[in-house]
C-alpha cells in the first residue's frame, strides 16, 4: 500500500515512518490491505480539523480521534487485482489532542495509540467495522490486537 502523509499540527516526530509500519502491519494481518495497487492518504491534524470533517461529512458535531473515508466496498477490494493502475482505497484522519489525551488516560505512549488508531481506521476502510453488532466488534480487535503485536504494541482492549 501507498501512503500519502501530511502532518499538521502534531509534535515533532516521525509520524511517516510510524504510519507506514502501522500499514505494513496491517496488510500482512489483512491481506487485503496488502494489495500494491492501493493509495491511501493520512492525515495527522488537529481536533478543530477532525471536528469540521466529522461534521461536514458524517453529521457528527463533535471531535473523535480517528476518522475513516473509504472510497472501495469491501467487494470491490476483494475483486482487485494485484496489477494495474493506482486506487484509492480512502482516507484517514488522525486528532492530536484528542489522541493524546486518549494515550495519557490509557497510559500509552502517543506513539502506540496512533499506530493502533491508523490500524483501527485502515480495518475500516477494508470493510470491518464495530457498530452493527458485538460479533463484528470482537472480530474486528482480536484482529487489530493481532496486528499490533507485530508491531509491539500491548493489546489495548485488555484489562
Amino acid at each position: 500500500m501507498q501512503l500519502d502523509i501530511d502532518i499538521e499540527d502534531w509534535p515533532q516526530d516521525d509520524w511517516e515512518a510510524l504510519a507506514i509500519r502501522a500499514a505494513q502491519a496491517a496488510g500482512e494481518g489483512e491481506p487485503l490491505l496488502g494489495n500494491p495497487r492501493l493509495m491511501t492518504s493520512v492525515l495527522f491534524t488537529s481536533d478543530s480539523e477532525v471536528h469540521t470533517l466529522n461534521r461536514e461529512w458524517r453529521a457528527r458535531d463533535k471531535p473523535t480521534n480517528v476518522l475513516s473515508f473509504p472510497m472501495l466496498e469491501r467487494g470491490e477490494l476483494e475483486d482487485l487485482a494485484a496489477t494495474g493502475a493506482p486506487v484509492m482505497l480512502g482516507d484517514i484522519a488522525l486528532a492530536y489532542a484528542t489522541c493524546a489525551r486518549e494515550a495519557a488516560d490509557k497510559g500509552v505512549t502517543l506513539e502506540a495509540h496512533a499506530a493502533h488508531l491508523i490500524v483501527h481506521g485502515l480495518l475500516h476502510l477494508a470493510g470491518h467495522d464495530h457498530v452493527d453488532c458485538d460479533e463484528q466488534a470482537e472480530a474486528m480487535e482480536a484482529l487489530e490486537t493481532r496486528i499490533l503485536a507485530k508491531l509491539g504494541i500491548a493489546d489495548p482492549y485488555g484489562d
